[in-house]
């Protein structure tokens, strides 16, 4: 039991709760500063493998390994305390075998304490889906556009805007539904899709690139802060981070060549005695 005034972790029955109740609210975090400053706030915080292009310079995400999202996922549950926390499972780490994802999702729930992980695929991974989930392995599906297979479907293209493409993505997400994931991602998906997939599943659908219609939203935060140059439409600025911190480090830059910082005020001197 929890005392009154004791903080308790959202749980992902939590989040399935508020389907027709209120739109979820999630970003992305990878370090425990901006987990704490996304907690109050938030519904979950995905540790997105987009911290591969967003932090470490790559050019997909396809090079992040299960070492890095482990350790990144430890950080973000050191700085939140309410919000849910998943981990978007990498490249390579589920789609080998059932056994591989069982064996490399519990350590992910092991080693962090995160709640729950995150995989790419729809009907492709629905036995997967239903064997982590048959062994207490929570599971948020993400369907649409996929960055991880972004090779095999010809870039970052909008899924949904013919009759096939539409006929599929509802396949993939009563699969994944039936395999017992707890939500789904539907990134990139037209809206007419996305409306039509939300009204129909029982489960939580989360957009990125989705539309309003569905239930819960997330973005990745250096996007929507502008500190990461993203030419997304589904994108929206809601600050310019990057502009800001460029303008210190030139002030900071050029203090430092006048010798105008540090300051007295910046600077130790000697003990008085007494």
């Amino acid at each position: 039991m929890y005392a009154d005034n004791q903080i308790r972790r959202k749980t992902v029955r939590d989040i399935a709760r508020l389907k027709g109740e209120r739109p979820v609210v999630s970003l992305t975090a990878y370090t425990a500063p901006m987990a704490a400053a996304l907690d109050p706030h938030v519904d979950f915080l995905l540790v997105g493998d987009s911290l591969a292009m967003v932090l470490y310079g790559m050019e997909s995400t396809i090079g992040v390994t299960l070492d890095t999202m482990i350790e990144h996922t430890k950080a973000v549950m050191r700085g939140s305390q309410r919000a849910l926390v998943i981990l978007d499972m990498p490249f390579g780490s589920f789609e080998e075998s059932k056994q591989q994802a069982f064996h490399n999702g519990a350590r992910v729930l092991r080693e962090t304490g995160c709640a729950a992980i995150k995989l790419e695929g729809g009907a492709a991974m629905a036995d997967t889906i239903a064997y982590l989930v048959a062994r207490n392995i929570p599971v948020m599906a993400h369907i649409g556009l996929r960055p991880q297979a972004v090779h095999v479907m010809g870039g970052y293209r909008t899924q949904g805007r013919n009759q096939q493409e539409r006929i599929q993505m509802i396949e993939d997400a009563y699969a994944v539904q039936k395999a017992g994931a707890f939500a789904v991602v539907l990134e990139g998906i037209t809206e007419s899709v996305a409306t039509e997939i939300t009204e129909k599943l029982d489960i939580i659908t989360i957009g990125i690139g989705a539309s309003a219609n569905c239930d819960g939203q997330i973005l990745v935060v250096e996007d929507m802060l502008g500190y990461f140059p993203s030419n997304a439409k589904f994108v929206k600025r809601f600050a310019e981070v990057g502009t800001t911190i460029e303008a210190a480090v030139g002030q900071y830059a050029d203090e430092v060549r006048a010798r105008s910082f540090p300051a007295p005020e910046h600077t130790y001197g000697l003990k008085p005695k007494s």
